[in-house]
C-alpha cells in the first residue's frame, strides 16, 4: 500500500511540474533579472522603455516577419504579448482586435 501511495504522489508531482511552464517574463529574467525588460527593475508608467528593450533583442516590427510587420507604428509588443501571463512558445490570438479566427504568426 505505502509503494503504490509513494507511486501516486511521485506521478501528481511529474504532473505539476510537467504542467508549470514558464511565462515569458520568467525566461527574461533568468537572464539578467527584471533589468532585462525593465529599468531598474520596475515596470515603467507607459511602457515605452520596455517596447524599446523587445526592440532591442527582437528587431522591430518592421524588421519582422508574418503578423508583425503590418502592425508596426500601430502596436508595441506588449499589446499581443502578455509576458506575464503568456507562456513561452505560446502563440497570441488575434480575436481581442479581430473577430475572424486569425492566430498569430
Amino acid at each position: 500500500m505505502f509503494k503504490k501511495l509513494l507511486c501516486a504522489f511521485f506521478g501528481m508531482g511529474l504532473a505539476f511540474s510537467a504542467a508549470a511552464a514558464d511565462v515569458i517574463a520568467d525566461m527574461h529574467a533568468e537572464m539578467s533579472g527584471c533589468e532585462t525588460c525593465h529599468a531598474d527593475g520596475a515596470p515603467s508608467e507607459d511602457g515605452e522603455y520596455e517596447a524599446a528593450q523587445c526592440a532591442d533583442c527582437h528587431g522591430s516590427l518592421a524588421d519582422m516577419e508574418g503578423s508583425h510587420a503590418p502592425h508596426d507604428g500601430m502596436l508595441v509588443c506588449t499589446d499581443c504579448h502578455m509576458v506575464h501571463e503568456q507562456e513561452v512558445g505560446q502563440r497570441p490570438t488575434c480575436d481581442n482586435c479581430h473577430d475572424d479566427g486569425r492566430t498569430g504568426n
